[in-house]
């Protein structure tokens, strides 16, 4: 802890960052750019391209999205020089509204958009919950297909593929906000019961079974033994809900879910599990929903999920827009990956550290400049070190080769390239040919820690 006089007063300057945050030394940066690397090209992989915008936002947004007392207390709100309410924005989906509806006349839908926002919310820290993280947000708008629906699921699945996760690691629950809607009216569930029950039903997983039962009678009553027979498993939640077939409304929701499972499964997206329970931001979603969750003991929970919001644009006050798609923290992924030991090793971006002998700087940085100029990425050491103090510190950030550029390489013009994992060392010419065979060398070596 530093101290500094700041305006004639004693202050204490702390070097731990603020809490909930996080600071990203060179190793924590390449997990978050190997986690974002990935996000891009699965996102890309299926046509969506990606677009940004400021992390401020003006607080009426928030406000008119979910009210004043959200605002007030999970975000980070201030007033700036113009007297101007400003939040750093906690979500992305009120940004990207802002930004469709400013141009929906120019837009050609149906749109597939990713982004990898930095979000902020005012909350208590907790294992896979900061008060500040990244999020990759996919999102399909303009199309009510339950196709849609299919391709962002099947997306969400691939992304957990792509870091080398199998069927077995992970589950994706699935439900319809409307099956649940239906539910209460098949039981006549007054309405001003059905905000407090569906809470219960959202956080049924988190309970035990009597104090989920419990909870559940404490404010259905009479209605909570249907309620608890429905929610025992899928099938007879969706036996409830379908009924005789009497109901066209009804159906049409039930077939509508079926669609989607099925179409997963015939991309080879199985492991799919039908959960009623799973609501999801009770009044975000306007149909179908999904979550994806961790099924490692040591790390069971929520990972990430989504679902459609065809009422994307209606604070806008404008014509509404199909929308689907979902939001996956960078948090949870990286403490996923780590539960599953799906962690790649740190790799320096460095290829070559390039010791320098005998004052030889000159000849040191052409032949750095040259070889950087095949696409390798080349450190020149000016310390006056020794070789050993200097191996051992290109060992310690993980930088595959080492050479030195003294007297005799530079009367020879040559560079010994030593690769500090094997201890090989090969020299090399300083012309076109050596640069070649230098260049070959690097990528080759590097392609076999990546494969």
């Amino acid at each position: 802890m530093a101290k500094k006089k700041v305006g004639g007063e004693t202050i204490r300057l702390e070097t731990s960052s603020y809490k909930g945050v996080r600071d990203f030394y060179p190793k924590e940066m390449f997990i978050e750019k190997y986690i974002f690397d990935k996000m891009r090209r699965t996102a890309e992989n299926f046509g969506y391209v990606e677009y940004s915008a400021s992390i401020l936002e003006p607080a009426e947004l928030y406000r008119a999205k979910t009210g004043e007392e959200i605002v007030n207390e999970q975000t980070y709100t201030f007033k700036d020089r113009g007297d101007r309410d400003v939040t750093l924005r906690p979500e992305m989906t009120p940004t990207v509204a802002r930004m469709i509806a400013a141009k929906r006349r120019e837009l050609s839908f149906p749109l597939r958009w990713y982004s990898i926002p930095n979000l902020f919310r005012y909350e208590q820290p907790q294992r896979g919950r900061l008060r500040e993280h990244f999020q990759l947000n996919v999102d399909m708008f303009g199309l009510t297909s339950e196709r849609a629906d299919i391709e962002i699921v099947s997306l969400a699945y691939q992304l957990l593929k792509n870091f080398g996760a199998t069927d077995d690691d992970f589950e994706i629950q699935v439900s319809d906000r409307r099956l649940l809607n239906y539910f209460w009216d098949s039981i006549a569930l007054p309405a001003s019961k059905r905000t407090k029950v569906t809470k219960i039903l959202d956080k049924k997983n988190k309970m035990s079974k009597e104090v989920f039962e419990a909870a559940v009678e404490a404010e259905a009553g009479k209605k909570s033994k249907k309620i608890i027979e429905a929610m025992d498993s899928g099938r007879s939640f969706m036996e409830a809900i379908k009924g005789d077939g009497s109901d066209p409304a009804g159906d049409e929701i039930t077939r509508n879910l079926v669609s989607i499972i099925d179409g997963l499964s015939k991309l080879n997206v199985t492991n799919v599990v039908f959960t009623p329970t799973l609501v999801r931001g009770l009044d975000y979603y306007s149909g179908f929903v999904f979550e994806i969750f961790d099924k490692n003991s040591e790390n069971s929970r929520s990972l990430f999920g989504g679902g459609r919001y065809d009422n994307l644009l209606e604070i806008f006050d404008v014509d509404p827009i199909p929308a689907v798609g979902f939001g996956a923290g960078d948090v949870t992924i990286a403490d996923f990956l780590e539960t599953h030991k799906l962690l790649p090793t740190f790799q320096s971006p460095t290829h070559i550290y390039l010791a320098v002998m005998d004052s030889q700087f000159d000849f040191a940085d052409i032949v750095a400049e040259k070889i950087r100029d095949q696409g390798v990425s080349v450190a020149v050491d000016y310390t006056e070190k020794s070789i050993g103090d200097r191996i051992k510190k290109a060992a310690t950030e993980a930088i595959p080769f080492f050479a030195v550029i003294g007297k005799a390489e530079f009367e020879q013009r040559l560079v010994k390239i030593k690769n500090l994992e094997t201890r090989i060392e090969k020299s090399f010419q300083i012309n076109e040919a050596g640069l070649k065979e230098i260049t070959k060398l690097i990528i080759d070596s590097i392609s076999i820690k990546t494969e």
